[in-house]
């Protein structure tokens, strides 16, 4: 799993450039700014939505989502290009995708096109496609742009991988939402989507792939299953919508270690099938959970507001 180095000869000046010309300040600005197309804040912003705003709203967005975050590491997998610290020098790693060793691919995932942009323009670029408000759509232009940004600078990503990003989750955008108001028979859909996903498992080597079925499969079972059995309700309490957002964060935490725990850390870092098929199933109980089961919770809350009267 050697990767592929390719780049032109701007991108590596560019890099250099705005590495050697920032400071401590804009290095944590970056930082913290890529945040925004993490797996945290994707749940954060999804979960608000779903857990407590509107259920039907969290379902178009999610399926988009869903897609991309699947559709980034089979990209990535054609490619397999390498990222750029791994042979430019000067260039470094300012805050590598996941903790371990930065240089090990199967863990950090190819480079093109950048995840962590398309990721973002997946999420808030959907928002807009479902209600047309401004804030929406300054929304879905900023906060994109920012990410995109930041993996220039935090040295993760080349310009390229992120304009590439940025185009991908475009289309998923625009291309989904169409599909998903067109189709009415939305479980044909989303079995439709996860079948052609599941063509990735052919080829497919880094776990940002596998990480990503998962939830896939664990959210298109969870909806129906929710809509079917829990049927529960949003909520204008903000005491409860934090509740319920910080309490879906902390399920998700708990879950994340404790569905870890029957297996032995080294050989599920292994980039072998069979350990890449345990993190499936791992993170499709974890979105199954979070979405079909968890709710079910949120109907104490009738019982506390009983109480207050």
């Amino acid at each position: 799993m050697d990767g592929i180095t390719f780049y032109f000869g701007w991108e590596a000046s560019l890099m250099q450039w705005l590495q050697s010309h920032m400071g401590t300040l804009a290095a944590k600005a970056a930082a913290a700014a890529t945040v925004l197309g993490e797996e945290l804040c994707l749940i954060a912003v999804l979960g608000l939505l779903y857990w407590c705003i509107d259920k039907k709203f969290a379902a178009f967005v999610g399926t988009n989502i869903t897609l991309g975050l699947v559709a980034n590491p089979m990209l990535k997998n054609i490619v397999l290009r390498r990222r750029p610290y791994f042979d430019l020098e000067g260039i470094r790693c300012l805050k590598p995708v996941h903790s371990g060793d930065i240089y090990d691919i199967s863990l950090q995932g190819y480079s093109f096109p950048s995840g962590h942009s398309m990721n973002s323009a997946l999420v808030y670029g959907s928002l807009p496609m479902y209600r047309k408000k401004k804030i929406l759509i300054a929304g879905a232009f900023i906060l994109p742009l920012l990410v995109g940004v930041s993996r220039v600078m935090l040295g993760v990503h080349y310009p390229t991988d992120v304009l590439a990003g940025w185009a991908c989750g475009a289309v998923i955008v625009f291309g989904m939402s169409y599909l998903q108001r067109k189709i009415r028979r939305k479980g044909i859909l989303r079995l439709v989507i996860f079948l052609v996903s599941c063509t990735g498992i052919l080829y497919c080597r880094t776990a940002d792939y596998y990480t990503s079925l998962g939830v896939m499969g664990g959210l298109f079972l969870a909806l129906p299953f929710e809509e079917k059995y829990v049927q529960f309700r949003k909520t204008s309490n903000p005491v409860f919508a934090v509740m319920r957002v910080f309490g879906g964060l902390a399920l998700y935490l708990a879950l994340n270690i404790l569905l870890k725990l029957p297996f032995d850390a080294a050989w599920l870092a292994q980039p072998e099938l069979l350990p890449f098929m345990v993190r499936a199933v791992r993170y499709f109980i974890i979105a199954f959970v979070l979405l079909g089961v968890y709710p079910a919770v949120f109907q104490v809350e009738k019982a506390f507001a009983g109480n207050r009267k």
